[in-house]
């Protein structure tokens, strides 16, 4: 695994107090933040397609969303996705459309990762735009713990 920052860890660590934020409205337990180029949090998300009726918010796409009107800009050029579970093909669409140089995630998804779990959308050469660095399995044990405790309760 490559090796993330001090930084980058507080901002896993945010992340995974949104995913807990997700479980208060039935939503799938993911949270991310934007990082910006200082180590700053410039957005941060969490599932909420339950609470908004909405099949596109997805917790990197909420998180997307907010660093985008924060800087301004929709090209978060600088910036780092941190997240709780590997993107889905959804979000790894979002993060190729905001130009996203770096994404580190938590859990691993064996079911629908986009970032080298199922596929790997993030860094697929044929597409105009690829993540420049991918880092998987920061705080994994933690984010994995949280989703599977709600899925528990769910069957």
């Amino acid at each position: 695994m490559t090796a993330v920052s001090d930084a980058e860890l507080a901002a896993m660590r945010e992340a995974l107090a949104e995913a807990r934020e997700a479980l208060t409205t039935g939503d799938v337990p993911v949270g991310a933040v934007v990082v910006d180029a200082r180590g700053q949090i410039i957005g941060r998300g969490r599932n909420e397609r339950e609470a908004l009726v909405d099949p596109t918010a997805h917790a990197e796409v909420v998180a997307l969303r907010q660093a985008a009107a924060a800087t301004s800009d929709w090209q978060l050029n600088g910036c780092t996705l941190v997240v709780t579970l590997e993107p889905c093909v959804l979000c790894a669409g979002a993060i190729l459309a905001a130009r996203m140089p770096r994404v580190v995630f938590g859990a691993y998804d064996d079911k629908a990762g986009a970032a080298g779990g199922v596929v790997d959308l993030l860094r697929e050469r044929r597409l105009p735009f690829r993540v420049n660095e991918v880092v998987g399995g920061v705080l994994a044990d933690d984010a994995a713990t949280l989703l599977r405790e709600f899925f528990d309760t769910r069957r």
